[in-house]
């Protein structure tokens, strides 16, 4: 018997979500894929297998699932309430879901993208070398109530373990490389987009999120003559009325509007969990500095499973044991109170 997922409830905006597709830009496809790329290795470290493995993107809210048999679990990215059958389960943790058993996932507490992860992977049909839904380019679609998943056989391993959390999900600063279009902004116009706190708009999606200046928008000098060229995730681009849009994992291939820089990859993921309304301030640093930084994320995620902390620590390996206050509160049962 095929293992499986059964999808009793929904969120609106449920999809199935991989490393995306490269190489496609030249036919229209951007590359799509995970708007928090670190919660795929998060979950991938979790449960001991590669982080190319589709897992369920939920934006906003998740769902209730019932598997059909014992299968491991992990949550990462944006943290939202979460329970089986009933009982509360953490985040940013590995888990058993028991067969039969409904986990239960809410609304986000922090953050917009939370990731349910299945040891074994989705399994799916690829397009283009990728499972992942890409709603823009007419790849894939969300997921609705009572969809069956199909899951990919586990090569086993333990559960019980946790990661602490990075600050992606709270951070408001945001780092990016100057765009050849950057020397069209005059000085005064990029030392603002640096100074002011912009506003992350609700109307931001996976294609793209859209910034409220604190002032006035911001205009490039003869912006109105750029001929329309490719655009990748993480470009800034401002349009016609002055406001920034920062493109995302499925934004358009293609672009006529001027940009003021481009965020790094790195980086792209706390634009994406940001919860509406909350202030981003921007920062430029240089190729040298952009490169080192995107290394030293790779050497993090690289070490990932060496991070793993267990759920319930052993009494055994705890070298301050004797520093905690382990009886504190204790009374003799026959005090007097008022």
């Amino acid at each position: 018997m095929s293992r499986t997922l059964t999808t009793h409830r929904i969120g609106p905006a449920v999809t199935i979500q991989d490393i995306g597709r490269l190489g496609y830009i030249g036919e229209g496809v951007s590359r799509g894929g995970a708007a928090d790329r670190l919660a795929l290795s998060e979950g991938a470290a979790l449960l001991g297998q590669p982080d190319t493995l589709p897992a369920l993107e939920m934006m906003g809210m998740g769902g209730e699932f019932e598997a059909s048999e014992d299968m491991r679990i992990a949550l990462t990215g944006a943290e939202m309430r979460a329970t089986i059958d009933g009982s509360p389960v953490v985040w940013n943790a590995s888990h058993l879901l028991p067969a039969g058993a409904r986990l239960s996932i809410g609304p986000a507490i922090t953050g917009c993208y939370g990731y349910l992860h299945l040891a074994g992977g989705i399994s799916g049909a690829a397009e283009l070398g990728s499972v992942a839904a890409h709603l823009a380019a007419g790849l894939g679609r969300a997921l609705q109530a009572g969809d069956t998943l199909r899951v990919n056989a586990d090569s086993g391993g333990e559960t019980g373990h946790f990661l602490e959390r990075d600050d992606r999900l709270t951070g408001t600063e945001i780092r990016m490389v100057a765009s050849y279009q950057t020397p069209l902004f005059a000085e005064n116009e990029i030392a603002r987009f640096q100074s002011e706190a912009l506003i992350k708009d609700a109307r931001a999606n996976r294609m793209g999120v859209r910034l409220n200046p604190s002032t006035t928008g911001f205009a490039a000098e003869d912006g109105r003559n750029i001929v329309s060229d490719s655009i990748m995730p993480g470009d800034i681009q401002i349009t016609g009325d002055g406001t920034p849009f920062v493109l995302m994992t499925e934004c358009q291939t293609t672009g006529g509007y001027p940009r003021i820089g481009t965020v790094l990859p790195t980086d792209l993921a706390r634009v994406a969990q940001a919860a509406p309304g909350a202030p981003l301030r921007f920062r430029f640093v240089t190729l040298e500095e952009a490169v080192e930084i995107e290394q030293a994320q790779a050497s993090y995620r690289a070490g990932l499973r060496q991070r793993l902390r267990p759920l319930i620590r052993d009494p055994h390996k705890i070298a301050n044991l004797l520093s905690y206050q382990l009886i504190s509160g204790v009374i003799a049962g026959n005090e007097e109170y008022v």
